[in-house]
């Protein structure tokens, strides 16, 4: 296929994706009461379509297929400051955790991501830094209620997490119940931004068909959150290039994309990183850096970008 086919079948695709949004839009503003509206999103011939009271509340969503893919893979960024150093283990103790802040601020990580009892000792560990504080919210099932999970996002931010990183109701998704699903997202996305926290959405993409995962990153991206990521680790699957790929895909260049689990050293994370993640979950962040550092000496590591992302 030439250049100038691949531009034509490009705008053809860009103008249906617009045609189908604009019907809708129509049929939602004839049919829904004074003060509701909705929001249409579509990538990967799957559309999901997210309605909201006057207050802003989920009171109903859906998914429906169409036929047109869309999607941006962004540049390399550099790895170091895109990695969150993890440790989620259940037996983590004081020690193992001090430790985790100490490497994070040596090799000047994004962030470090811990569960919630220990974000009070990083928050005073990094203090003065730039990494930030990351916890996990409804981990690792995301089968706790929407408030439940609002309210450990708001007691976690206030012990001093930036970050945010939830588990999608999984259970609701493979349902079909949609509007759950959405607010299970929304409800932490709001306690997350009203405190000024990023959140994350993990959507277990190992349990997942690719078009669930299509539509839980697109309710993600209806409900305003700041990243999907892949996994939590504990599902016996992690990322994958091609999961990335279509993640990077559906949510275009203005989401990140976190790719966590099952990436062990600077060739997964570089993968990773091509394949659209600007954010990498790992427990190897230090073996990561070295192996970046042990490739750029050698003169064969990949070029990366002059600065990081946004995410």
């Amino acid at each position: 296929m030439d250049t100038r086919t691949q531009e034509v079948k490009h705008l053809v695709e860009i103008i249906a994706r617009e045609v189908i949004i604009a019907l809708n839009e129509n049929d939602h503003q004839a049919n829904q009461p004074a003060g509701d509206y909705c929001s249409l999103e579509c990538a990967e011939g799957i559309c999901v379509d997210t309605c909201f009271n006057k207050v802003g509340e989920v009171i109903s969503a859906g998914a429906s297929r169409i036929t047109s893919q869309l999607g941006n893979i962004p540049e390399d960024p550099d790895i170091a400051s895109l990695i969150d150093h993890t440790l989620l283990k259940p037996d983590a103790t004081a020690d193992q955790i001090a430790q985790l802040c100490y490497e994070a601020r040596k090799y000047k990580f994004a962030s470090v991501c811990v569960n919630p009892t220990h974000v009070k000792l990083c928050a005073e560990l990094l203090q003065g830094t730039q990494v930030k504080v990351c916890t996990v919210i409804g981990f690792p099932l995301g089968a706790s209620a929407p408030e439940v999970k609002a309210f450990e996002a708001q007691t976690a931010i206030k012990d001093g997490a930036t970050e945010i990183d939830m588990v999608l109701n999984i259970g609701a998704l493979k349902a079909g119940d949609l509007t759950l699903a959405a607010r299970d997202i929304y409800e932490v996305v709001r306690a997350g931004h009203d405190a000024g926290a990023i959140v994350k959405v993990i959507i277990e993409t190992s349990l997942l068909t690719d078009e669930e995962k299509v539509t839980a990153c697109l309710l993600a991206k209806e409900a305003g959150a700041d990243f999907v990521k892949t996994s939590t680790g504990f599902s016996g699957g992690g990322a994958t290039v091609d999961d990335v790929n279509l993640m990077r895909r559906v949510v275009g260049p203005e989401m990140g994309v976190k790719a966590s689990g099952g990436v062990r050293d600077f060739e997964d994370a570089q993968n990773m990183v091509k394949a659209g993640a600007t954010r990498l979950g790992a427990s190897a962040g230090v073996k990561i850096v070295q192996g970046q550092r042990a490739s750029n000496g050698n003169g064969t590591a990949a070029k990366t970008a002059e600065k990081a992302t946004a995410y």
